[in-house]
């Protein structure tokens, strides 16, 4: 009879936490903040025509609202959303490798936030290319299939998109323990960081050269002053100096509309902390227009560079690599934070020109027959954008993505008399 009573009090206690629990969650559901603002308006437009857009996308098919055919089968869902997204998503990667293993804890502040926006990316970007699979159901084959195509790069950029997001999950939990108060999640998630960042750093390496080496299966589709065996690794650089960029972009529009949420010590150290960014992206830079120059001289296509194609080719080199090389530079001696904002703006555009170009402009460049999205690819894309936006602003405004981590306390000696007492003291 006893051990009965004692079964049906657990009973109670758990369902009375499951109750409190659900109303925890649908109090955090509720919005903050005025809701009439220019951008809760906006984007909000964006996202309802957005899910209409996309329900008639997977109820009439792709035919219906994309411009894509058998000899353009990527549009810019892939060349913007996947190629461009993913690689704005490399400062997690980035920054999670000066902090945890360069030990740089200058960026320490930053460094949940930033997988915080990479975890996002990867989520809605990866989830954007069901929106341009004509069988989005076949999605799961490199998870569950019957055979798995260990040769298919499409196999190996899968798999680590999965595991990566995985990872990158395990890194910002203990945010997510510390907003439920649960102290002992906290503590077991915290131990699997090391490992789940150098786990997921390599991911990083691998599938952000992936995606470039995915263009090496189309040698004759690709003009040649884009196309070379270096992509690949083109593809990981631009990829540090992109999100190196993107977390400048983003430290500089947080700083302001979550103003209140920041600790003190990014407060205090965030002028000096972009700047650091920026002698990484400068850096990155470099070594990016050195491999430009080693594919330009060892392709021999210099005589491409006269031609409508290698005008445009120079536009992205010099006015979007080398160019911010100096504008960086300039900032760093001047110590000027608002230049090294704009520099950073200068090179995402600069990516997003790249992967473009790879992708789509210089794709079948050749062709007489030319794609161009539909308004409606375009809508959606900006959906996408707007959707992550909004997420990541309910994360920012009920999770403690800015302030310290809470520290395990350190115990005091302090000597009375001839006793010593132990006190337990903040570290």
């Amino acid at each position: 009879m006893k051990r009965k009573n004692n079964d049906t009090g657990r009973a109670r206690n758990a369902l009375h936490a499951v109750r409190e629990f659900a109303r925890f969650l649908a109090s955090e559901m509720k919005p903050k903040g005025k809701i009439g603002t220019p951008f809760n308006v906006i984007t909000g437009t964006i996202i309802v025509v957005g899910i209409a857009l996309i329900a008639i996308r997977f109820y009439l098919g792709l035919g219906a609202v994309t411009n894509l055919s058998q000899d353009y089968p990527w549009g810019i869902l892939k060349g913007f959303n996947l190629f461009v997204g993913v690689a704005f998503a490399g400062g997690a990667y980035v920054l999670t490798f000066v902090v945890y293993i360069m030990k740089l804890k200058k960026y320490e502040p930053i460094v949940r936030v930033t997988v915080l926006n990479g975890f996002l990316a990867y989520v809605f970007y990866a989830g954007a290319l069901l929106l341009e699979l004509g069988r989005p159901w076949n999605v799961v084959n490199p998870i569950i299939g019957n055979s798995f195509g260990f040769s298919s790069v499409l196999f190996l950029i899968a798999w680590h998109f999965l595991l990566y997001i995985i990872c990158e999950f395990i890194e910002f939990s203990p945010a997510v323990a510390e907003w439920l108060n649960w102290e002992k999640a906290r503590r077991v998630v915290e131990k699997m960081t090391m490992v789940t960042v150098i786990f997921g750093i390599t991911l990083s390496t691998l599938h952000q050269s992936g995606l470039g080496a995915l263009f090496l299966l189309a040698p004759a589709k690709i003009h040649p002053l884009w196309y070379s065996h270096y992509i690949p690794v083109l593809f990981f650089v631009s990829s540090i100096f992109a999100g190196l960029s993107m977390v400048i972009i983003e430290s500089t529009f947080t700083h302001k509309v979550f103003h209140d949420k920041i600790g003190n010590t990014l407060r205090a150290s965030h002028d000096d902390i972009l700047l650091g960014l920026a002698k990484g992206c400068i850096g990155a830079l470099f070594a990016y227009l050195f491999l430009k120059v080693i594919e330009l001289v060892h392709g021999g296509h210099w005589d491409l560079l006269a031609t409508p194609m290698g005008y445009w080719y120079l536009v992205e080199v010099v006015g979007f690599v080398v160019l911010p090389i100096f504008l960086f530079g300039a900032a760093i001696r001047r110590r000027s934070v608002r230049l090294v904002q704009f520099t950073s703006f200068f090179t995402a555009l600069g990516v997003i020109l790249n992967r473009l170009n790879v992708s789509l402009i210089a794709f079948q460049w050749y062709s007489s027959v030319r794609y161009y999205p539909s308004w409606i690819e375009i809508w959606m894309s900006i959906a996408v954008i707007s959707m992550q936006l909004w997420v990541f602003r309910w994360v920012v405004n009920r999770m403690p993505v800015f302030t310290e981590p809470p520290q395990a306390p350190k115990e005091e000696i302090i000597p009375i008399g001839e006793v010593v007492v132990w006190k337990a003291t903040a570290s």
